[in-house]
């Protein structure tokens, strides 16, 4: 007759214990998920280029590494403002990102972070870029930043990125303009070599891009994405990645006849770069395979943050 109450007093007293000893460690892990999925908002990865490549605008107006106060402002700036433009393109492009494999995980796109909190989150981050850089640098960088954003969010995600084959192409311009916030943070004007910078992202964006794009063509396709590779052919398509390919490498060759600030450092680290940029994108006409495309899509990655510290490298010993 006693041992059925103890028993339930045994179970009662365990169950009034349990939040006491287990609730600690799935708070903790709790937050902690949280604070991983805004950073992930911030797409670090993306951000960390951007932040190069608004660095090598200073170093380059600068002539050498500017001064203390800008740099951070630059650098806080930066990271704001590209990861407030990302957190907005999560919120914007959540119906799409659920559909396709690559996005799916992302934290608006599965539930874990409702559209308010990243749209909230990416208007903060924007607000904080401005104040920071028109403050400790100036206010010409900070409106360069916050044109930044308006590109990416109203011209490539909301405007273009749906109903344009040149989404790309055109949309490239928001990842062009760091280098142009770092040059304007320095001098508060922008000057020939700054815009030379802004041509070399805006040309490497597509190869770069249209590579991704055949890698996940599907997705895109499956969305109704107009990515090159989904509406046109895929002949079309590495001839278009090899066109802008030539072009992009024949830019970055004129800047060291443009710039008095670069020499034979950055010249030739330009030419050794292009030359395998160039083998990667025409190998395409004779290899289509999957591992193909990788390699040229890894590539242009490394391509760029490569060009730009030989740029920082040049221009502070020139």
């Amino acid at each position: 007759m006693d041992a059925k109450p103890n028993r339930h007093a045994a179970q009662k007293h365990k169950d009034m214990s349990a939040p006491e000893l287990y609730d600690v460690k799935p708070k903790s892990a709790g937050i902690n998920a949280v604070v991983r999925d805004y950073v992930a908002l911030t797409k670090p990865r993306i951000m960390s280029l951007l932040v190069l490549t608004s660095i090598t605008g200073m170093v380059l107006a600068a002539g050498g590494f500017p001064d203390g106060t800008v740099f951070a402002a630059v650098l806080a700036g930066g990271m704001a403002a590209s990861g407030g433009a990302s957190a907005l393109n999560h919120w914007l492009d959540r119906d799409i990102d659920k559909e396709m494999g690559r996005t799916s995980t992302r934290p608006v796109a599965s539930g874990r972070i409702s559209p308010s909190g990243a749209f909230a989150f990416g208007v903060i981050l924007n607000i904080f870029s401005f104040v920071v850089l028109a403050l400790w640098a100036n206010v010409l960088a900070a409106l360069l930043a916050m044109a930044g954003t308006l590109f990416y969010v109203v011209i490539y995600t909301i405007w273009l990125k749906r109903s344009s084959v040149q989404n790309i192409v055109i949309g490239g311009g928001a990842g062009a303009i760091p280098p142009l916030v770092g040059w304007a943070a320095v001098e508060n004007s922008l000057g020939l070599e700054s815009w030379y910078l802004f041509a070399i992202i805006f040309f490497w964006t597509p190869p770069h891009f249209w590579a991704l794009a055949l890698l996940i063509r599907d997705d895109y396709k499956a969305v109704g994405i107009p990515m090159l590779p989904v509406v046109a052919s895929r002949s079309m398509t590495n001839w278009s990645i090899a066109l802008y390919t030539v072009l992009l490498v024949a830019l970055t060759l004129a800047f060291t006849v443009a710039s008095d600030r670069l020499g034979v450092i950055y010249l030739i680290s330009a030419a050794v770069l292009g030359s395998i940029f160039l083998l990667l994108s025409a190998r395409l006409f004779w290899n289509e395979s999957r591992p193909a495309v990788a390699g040229l899509y890894k590539y242009s990655l490394l391509y760029l943050a490569l060009l730009f510290v030989f740029v920082m490298v040049d221009g502070s010993v020139g």
